[in-house]
């Protein structure tokens, strides 16, 4: 890895089980993107989005606003900006983009816990060899 990564884009093809009857992507299907946007992020930074034994990354908050309908083999970028980082949270902005038109934006929070068998899931600090990795860019 290099310097601290604080953005990553995705192109893919809007595959024909992501769509309704009329050829419409179902909406549940743009946090699906905005997942794989995020994976190519911590690829990128050289990190693993993957749980172990003890620690995973579940998220605690999503939202998207929708402005126009992604259809069948269209043709799309997602992509995912660190949106704040905090101790326990990181918080991502999303663009779905076709054709240089904004398809929808979305946010997503992503917390780290701590994983005890046989407790519930506590949020703990990132630990610094993750959270080192990434930074919210300068506007």
């Amino acid at each position: 890895m290099t310097g601290r990564v604080s953005e990553a884009t995705i192109r893919r093809q809007v595959r024909f089980y992501e769509c309704d009857a009329a050829g419409i992507v179902h909406f549940s299907w743009f946090f699906r993107y905005m997942e794989e946007a995020e994976y190519a992020l911590w690829q990128r930074a050289g990190a693993r989005l993957t749980p172990t034994s003890e620690m995973a990354f579940p998220r605690v908050a999503a939202t998207f606003d929708y402005r126009r309908p992604l259809r069948y083999e269209d043709e799309f970028e997602a992509r995912i900006q660190v949106a704040s980082i905090r101790s326990k949270t990181i918080k991502y902005s999303c663009a779905l983009m076709l054709g240089g038109e904004l398809v929808a934006t979305g946010t997503m929070t992503v917390a780290c816990v701590r994983k005890t068998p046989g407790a519930p899931m506590r949020a703990i600090p990132f630990p610094p060899e993750i959270i080192d990795r990434f930074t919210v860019p300068h506007t």
